[in-house]
């Protein structure tokens, strides 16, 4: 190999994650799902958690990873797969992809929504990271993702609470960015607009059941939000976390990468 090959490896070995052990929370659809059939194509030991064992079963199937039964808006659960995954061995990746998107006006935003809200989209994630972090530093290497969303960078109506969660899961991002920035972890937050899966079709039907419309004119309403016109796959999101996972984005640090198809430019 010549010098230019030494220093610029092939995109594909730059994106090698043999030996590196990934757990995404949320981790049986969607985006999650995705990120982790992306992440075990390239080589990485996928362990895959959430509420739904029969799909999170299946994805590991798919992979030949692991599966682990944790409804993380319960910290008992959470306590639990801490000490499940620390039985694994080391972890090198951490996809906090969990998350509810309740939406309701303010008046009728109570405190359960509230706080169901914020204990699994804000202080899980908090709780996780601040739980397999020092491994990854003593390691001299890790990679912390948050699936934030773009609604922690705007404001939405009837949103008061999920917004607030993704502000503060952004805020979070970019704090630990400058406490390990000299680690050799990174920590960044991918904030897709509506994406392909039963979150946006919910939200549809919420749309639907409030205005009157149908589902397809409902759909039609968040797709009209970006202006390419359509709905973000989860693929793309997916794409976008296997890029931060590699050696050469080290450099990628306390940022929010924004999936919307231009719906928010920050």
């Amino acid at each position: 190999m010549g010098l230019l090959g030494a220093r610029y490896p092939r995109y594909q070995d730059a994106m090698d994650l043999a030996k590196r052990r990934a757990v995404i929370t949320g981790g049986g659809r969607g985006i999650g799902k995705a990120i982790a059939l992306a992440l075990a194509r390239a080589g990485a030991q996928v362990v895959v958690t959430g509420r739904g064992l029969e799909e999170l079963t299946a994805v590991a199937k798919i992979t030949s990873g692991h599966a682990i039964r944790a409804d993380l808006g319960q910290r008992a659960d959470g306590d639990r797969l801490v000490g499940e995954l620390a039985a694994l061995g080391h972890v090198d990746i951490l996809v906090n992809n969990a998350g509810i998107a309740d939406s309701a006006p303010l008046e009728d935003t109570d405190d359960a929504m509230w706080d169901r809200i914020m204990e699994l989209n804000v202080t899980a994630p908090f709780r996780l990271t601040r739980a397999l972090v020092p491994a990854m530093v003593r390691a001299g290497f890790g990679r912390v993702i948050n699936i934030a969303s773009n609604a922690g960078l705007t404001g939405y109506g009837y949103t008061a609470a999920y917004c607030a969660s993704k502000h503060a899961l952004v805020g979070l991002t970019r704090a630990l960015a400058v406490d390990l920035g000299r680690t050799g972890v990174t920590v960044n937050a991918l904030c897709p607009g509506w994406v392909e899966t039963q979150m946006a079709a919910e939200a549809s039907a919420r749309i639907a059941a409030k205005t009157g419309r149908s589902d397809k004119d409902a759909t039609a309403a968040l797709v009209a939000m970006s202006p390419q016109r359509r709905l973000i796959t989860p693929e793309e999101v997916a794409h976008a976390a296997l890029s931060l996972c590699a050696d050469l984005a080290r450099g990628i640090h306390g940022q929010t990468v924004v999936i919307d198809g231009g719906q928010v430019m920050k």
